[in-house]
């Protein structure tokens, strides 16, 4: 036990990636004092959501998951999944308008706002998750922390990117609703789960680089390739389990917001047509349609 305990390590310090990360948190701090300032507080919830984020990226970078991720796939595949899917998903759901509104005021900057179109972040996220695990990509990382530091900003940036369609500010195509935002989620998972299953099922070992770790730890190169493959496919269902969850109670909620704003315009002798009311639902202007009913 104490010989594996000391294969696990301390922790590691990647100088390259706390930098970006500090410079992340930073900026969302003063930004945040500043709408405050303005009258405009970010919710407390959101904030919190982004703090856990950058909170769990941070473990995922100096904790002994980083020195053990050098040595087993495993523990690697666990701190990929913990910054590029739940971290950058945290993060997302903390982001505001006003929050990345100087951002987009940057003109080349906001000519990006393409990348976060459904059509555009999957195929780009699907992308770079299957390239960064061909072999001799992987195993560079593994020998290079600027290569490595290049590898986890992908995995963030490219699961920030994915996430945007689904919890993000910036606007989304009308017919990017809730059946396909279901087919989005599904799509994500589908391309992570057959990963996985090529992790799992393979008997051809991947990444040799990582045979002096799995003998130090006593697990079979394989062995340890395929509970990489099972942690990716495990989380990535009860990620997905979480997200289908949020989408139907988020269903029911505007089913439930459009079928009030239609009777209230009844009421009032307003004509409302149904479609004009889910648009408004949709967009999170359906309070301000209500008052508009209100004061007709």
């Amino acid at each position: 036990m104490t010989t594996l305990l000391g294969h696990v390590g301390g922790g590691a310090f990647e100088p390259l990636q706390v930098a970006g990360l500090t410079a992340a948190a930073t900026a969302y701090f003063f930004r945040s004092r500043t709408l405050s300032d303005e009258g405009r507080p970010v919710p407390a919830w959101r904030a919190a959501c982004f703090a856990a984020g950058i909170a769990l990226i941070a473990a995922g970078l100096v904790s002994p998951l980083s020195h053990m991720g050098r040595e087993l796939l495993l523990a690697h595949m666990a701190q990929h999944l913990l910054i590029g899917d739940i971290a950058a998903g945290l993060i997302v759901v903390g982001l505001t308008g006003p929050l990345i509104q100087p951002l987009l005021a940057i003109g080349w900057i906001d000519r990006l706002r393409f990348l976060a179109h459904p059509l555009v972040a999957l195929p780009l996220w699907a992308t770079s998750l299957y390239v960064w695990h061909i072999p001799a990509l992987y195993q560079a990382a593994l020998a290079s922390e600027s290569v490595h530091a290049l590898q986890h900003v992908c995995f963030i940036g490219f699961g920030i990117l994915m996430w945007m369609p689904l919890f993000g500010p910036l606007p989304q195509p009308s017919w990017f609703g809730i059946g396909a935002k279901i087919g989005y989620v599904v799509g994500i998972r589908f391309a992570g789960t057959v990963l996985g299953n090529v992790f799992m099922w393979s008997n051809t070992v991947f990444y040799p680089d990582y045979a002096p770790g799995q003998a130090d730890f006593g697990i079979e190169p394989l062995t340890d390739q395929g509970i990489a493959g099972i942690i990716m496919t495990l989380e990535g269902g009860l990620v997905t389990l979480g997200v289908l969850a949020w989408l139907f109670l988020l269903w029911a909620q505007q089913d439930t917001e459009k079928q009030r704003l239609i009777e209230l315009a009844e009421e009032r002798g307003v004509d409302l047509p149904e479609g004009r009311a889910e648009r408004a639902v949709k967009a999170g202007q359906g309070a301000r349609l209500e008052e508009r009913i209100r004061n007709a």
